[in-house]
């Protein structure tokens, strides 16, 4: 073939309309530009240009929770217990014993719709709590 008919690939006139160049000016939702192309200087990315607003997200409040440290009818080992979710189901709790347990480094359930971590955990639970939007208290002894 003779290279007459061929189009260029270069990106150049040749290939008409560029559909998505528009794309570049537009800022939607979800969307967010590099601090050089929103009209931020480079070397003060926390400045924002003037009629720039900043919208943070309120802190979730998901209720209180009880952080108890037990040892009754359990052979003298220690458990932490978390008590009293409200709007809370089985596969959320399940999920939260899970990052508990990898975040201590040992054995833990989920029963009666309490969450038991083994050992004397409270500090590292509270702050999983506290991490995913509850008001953890440290209650018992």
């Amino acid at each position: 073939m003779a290279g007459g008919g061929k189009i260029s690939t270069e990106g150049g006139d040749g290939l008409g309309q560029n559909p998505f160049a528009a794309l570049d000016k537009v800022v939607g939702p979800g969307l967010a530009k590099a601090p050089s192309q929103a009209g931020i200087p480079p070397d003060k990315p926390g400045i924002l240009p003037a009629g720039a607003k900043t919208t943070s997200l309120p802190a979730k409040n998901r209720g209180r929770v009880d952080i108890i440290r037990e040892t009754g009818n359990r052979g003298g080992k220690t458990v932490t217990v978390v008590t009293n979710f409200t709007g809370i189901g089985l596969p959320e709790k399940e999920q939260l014993a899970k990052k508990m347990r990898a975040a201590c480094g040992c054995g833990g359930t989920v029963k009666d719709g309490r969450i038991e971590i083994q050992g004397d955990q409270r500090d590292t639970v509270a702050r999983i709590l506290t991490e995913a939007g509850f008001r953890p208290v440290l209650a018992g002894g």
